[in-house]
């Protein structure tokens, strides 16, 4: 276990000095995102006085004070001048239609024919308040093209929906837990589904249509866009339109230093490829040069993804700006990706959205590697975790309402798992410690002179004996790639987001049972209970496997300090973890107490000292691998004859 915090310490301490960004690239980053704002801040200065200045002319022109035909006439002539055939679009008023299943509500705004706001039922923010991914403006998506030379960008007109309803309800049947947003629940036949169409009609056969669709127990949305004409006011070689999106995600967890701001990012698939992304801790534009199947805007638990079902997106852009102390907004997202048209004069573009947890099983029944926004670790730890940790977890939380049971059952299924590593960890450690007589006879008898002699003796006597000096270690590092993935899969592990457990309200989330009228460095300026239970067990662990350890054999000057303060630095570390993981830490030490109380009860040391004497007492066997180099070497070393 030693072993094991300690790799992971340099793991930690590696990635970090290794991720650390020179100056320059600090430099350029921030003039990047200088030049990422000032580009922003111009397009919607320009957005908005467009709209004002088409708000000014409707209230002039359309308004009571104008009720005569020639000022309508006059009116309506210099909208036709801004908005081409799509002028008598822009006069309208704003309503609303929900969509809604069992697990989220989706309001849908005639203006722009947009998704307004979307509410998932099933989860709170951190201040208890609706967890809502987007609402208002914060979310604003359309069609951008060249029409008759005007620039033309859809989220500007009214819609008209399909239906007079102001709810559309998507009933089904009752869902089991664990199985909420899973479609293999609704392929048994389990599901209703509805649609809804928004329409944005030129006339002339000149439209553009939203159709949204919805199954019970879906976290998909689907999104067909159905354009007709638009070549007839495009121009003939006009083969692409542009989709814009952008987002505000607003803060859904408490701040904390390694919480959601550490993994809101932007998300991309190119066409049958590689899932890519922005670096979490970077504002950044990223340049889209080939087919695109998906881009989402992920934080730490959540995500909105907009995913091309048949075709793909031709090239884009996708963005990412921290709001790092706002305490509302975590970051603003953008994406502009290039439709294909082809010359048929009408078509779709099947699409769908994805607003929903990021939770593994999810994510992964799509089949388009949605699951790879998780970071569950590089190829072994993520193996691990995929196959050995989530599917024990799941299978747990069926069952088991309380998570810090459903901790302490996945620390002894994981101890259980590698019992036999450490049985063979704790036999040799006896070994080592039995031969303690002998090792410090043979250190006596050579003295502080000769300590290559003595040590050349001590690995005769193990070799004699039959132990292997490195028997503790190696099966401790088999154990590693647990845990590490434990290190990865309880930070962003959605189940336990706001799960209660003993003073822990959230195990998501670091567990404060004081705050400090100061910062820490490293530290931060809140107790957690959980770390510091942690610590304390390790410092014990520490001095525990010193005593026991293969005692006779002289240790690297400062190694036991280190060993002390490996625990103290871990405490700093962990402690704005989440408490899970260091729920997990502290009962997994406490097995590995418990496992050394049984092994010493179950293993007879006496009978181990006397095989080892047993042992000693019998010729060496030299390896196939060993005698061939001694042949090899007297050879070398026998006199060439003259001839």
């Amino acid at each position: 276990m030693i072993t094991g915090f300690a790799l992971i310490f340099v793991i930690l301490i590696t990635f970090s000095y290794f991720n650390k960004p020179s100056q320059s690239e600090i430099d350029a980053a921030k003039r990047q995102s200088d030049s990422i704002v000032q580009v922003e801040a111009e397009n919607a200065r320009q957005t908005d006085l467009k709209a004002k200045e088409s708000e000014a002319i409707l209230k002039a022109k359309l308004s009571g004070a104008t009720t005569d035909s020639t000022g309508k006439s006059q009116a309506n002539s210099e909208l036709k001048s801004l908005y081409g055939v799509f002028s008598e679009a822009v006069k309208g008023t704003e309503h609303f239609i929900t969509l809604e299943n069992n697990l989220m509500k989706i309001k849908v705004s005639n203006k722009g024919g947009k998704i307004y706001s979307v509410e998932l039922k099933g989860y709170k923010r951190f201040n208890g308040e609706p967890l809502v991914l987007f609402e208002g403006d914060k979310n604003r998506f359309g069609l951008n093209f060249f029409s008759q030379n005007k620039s033309i960008q859809t989220d500007q007109f009214y819609f008209v929906p399909s239906v007079t309803d102001t709810v559309i309800m998507v009933s089904g049947a009752a869902v089991s837990k664990g199985k909420e947003g899973r479609e293999k629940f609704n392929k048994e036949g389990n599901t209703g589904a509805k649609s809804l169409t928004m329409r944005l009609d030129a006339s002339n056969g000149v439209l553009v249509e939203y159709t949204y669709s919805l199954k019970h127990n879906s976290f998909m949305v689907g999104f067909d866009i159905h354009t007709a004409g638009l070549k007839n006011v495009m121009g003939a070689n006009s083969n692409y339109i542009n989709f814009a999106w952008t987002m505000e995600l607003p803060r859904q967890e408490k701040v904390s230093k390694f919480g959601e701001d550490n993994y809101a990012t932007s998300y991309f698939k190119y066409f049958k490829d590689e899932v890519d992304k922005i670096a979490p801790t970077k504002s950044e534009t990223k340049p889209l040069t080939t087919k695109v199947e998906w881009v989402s805007f992920k934080t730490l638990f959540f995500s909105s993804a907009l995913i091309a079902t048949d075709k793909a997106f031709l090239n884009g852009q996708v963005s990412t700006k921290k709001r790092d102390k706002d305490p509302s907004f975590v970051s603003d997202m953008s994406a502009d990706l290039t439709i294909p048209l082809d010359n048929s004069g009408s078509e779709t573009f099947p699409a769908r959205f994805y607003f929903g947890p990021n939770q593994y099983n999810t994510l992964k029944q799509y089949d388009i590697k949605l699951e790879e926004e998780l970071s569950l670790g590089w190829t072994v730890i993520g193996w691990v975790n995929k196959y050995i940790i989530i599917p024990a977890f799941d299978f747990l939380r069926r069952y088991i309402g309380n998570f810090g049971l459903i901790i302490l059952l996945l620390t002894i299924y994981v101890k259980l798992i590698v019992a036999p590593f450490t049985y063979k960890s704790y036999i040799s450690q006896a070994k080592m410690r039995l031969l303690k007589p002998e090792i410090e006879e043979i250190q006596k008898k050579f003295g502080e002179d000769k300590k290559m002699e003595s040590q050349q003796a001590v690995m005769a006597l193990y070799k004699k004996a039959g132990v292997n000096p490195m028997g503790g270690c190696l099966p401790m590092l088999f154990q590693m790639p647990i845990l590490v993935a434990m290190f990865y899969f309880f930070p962003i592990s959605i189940e336990l987001r706001q799960q209660s457990f003993l003073w822990a309200h959230d195990l998501s989330s670091f567990d404060s049972i004081a705050t400090l009228p100061f910062e820490i460095p490293w530290y931060g300026n809140h107790v957690s209970l959980f770390c510091l239970l942690m610590t304390a067990t390790n410092i014990l662990y520490v001095k525990y496997n010193n005593e026991m350890s293969s005692a006779g054999t002289q240790q690297m000057p400062g190694m036991k300090t280190m060993m002390y303060m490996m625990p103290v630095m871990f405490l700093f570390i962990f402690n704005s973890y989440a408490s899970g993981l260091s729920l997990y830490y502290f009962l997994s030490l406490v097995f590995t107490f418990v496992q050394m109380f049984i092994f010493k009860k179950l293993i007879n040391e006496d009978a181990i000292h006397a095989q080892l004497k047993a042992k000693q007492k019998m010729p060496v066997t030299k390896s196939k691998f060993q005698t061939r180099l001694e042949e090899m070497s007297k050879q070398r070393n026998v006199p060439q004859k003259k001839k």
